[in-house]
């Protein structure tokens, strides 16, 4: 979280796991790759990911694509699957994600969502995604939902009350997506208004 003039904007950060998808001295895209054990949170990486194919950048929307749906839904139908073993848990969600159409998974959802999920997983393992696309499925949502992009956001109101109150706000999207490309797969995510262009 940002804080005092910044705590409007949202960083979301995790080195855990990054790996460049292209080299530094050729720019030629990483080789795909099979026979990989599974890296990331099984309940949101992508279904490449769980077959072991070598992760991409199509594998990072994928999961985040996946992260937003849990925000969205509370949960996924992959969670909580009994199991003896943890690789019998990863294969059981695996065959989930696999079977559960975004159409079912996105199911009273706004229809963006299984848009940008479908995007997702139809993209090829060295196709550069179209990051533009999404945020405007993104920008869609919002408008057709009337949010409002006033920076006013659960932790300012608490700590501000007067300054709420003068805004007299409706509701507001958490926050946008600003895909902005810092050093893939790393994103930044920055509440702001809508710029129209």
């Amino acid at each position: 979280m940002g804080i005092r003039g910044e705590s409007n904007i949202v960083y979301a950060i995790d080195f855990g796991l990054t790996k460049r998808y292209k080299d530094l001295k050729t720019e030629q895209h990483i080789p795909y790759r099979t026979s990989n054990s599974l890296t990331g949170t099984a309940r949101y990486v992508s279904i490449n990911t769980h077959l072991g194919a070598e992760q991409s950048r199509r594998d990072d929307l994928e999961g985040i694509a996946h992260v937003l749906l849990y925000f969205l839904r509370g949960s996924l139908p992959w969670q909580g699957l009994p199991a003896k073993t943890r690789q019998e848990k990863y294969k059981k969600i695996m065959e989930v994600k696999a079977i559960t159409t975004p159409e079912i998974l996105c199911k009273g959802l706004p229809r963006q969502i299984s848009l940008i999920l479908k995007y997702c997983r139809s993209l090829k393992f060295e196709e550069t995604p179209n990051y533009k696309h999404i945020k405007k499925l993104l920008r869609d949502v919002a408008e057709e939902n009337n949010f409002t992009f006033d920076n006013v956001f659960d932790w300012k109101i608490k700590d501000n009350e007067e300054e709420i109150k003068e805004h007299k706000t409706t509701p507001s999207l958490p926050c946008k997506l600003e895909l902005e490309q810092l050093e893939e797969p790393m994103l930044k995510l920055k509440p702001a208004k809508i710029m129209y262009r």
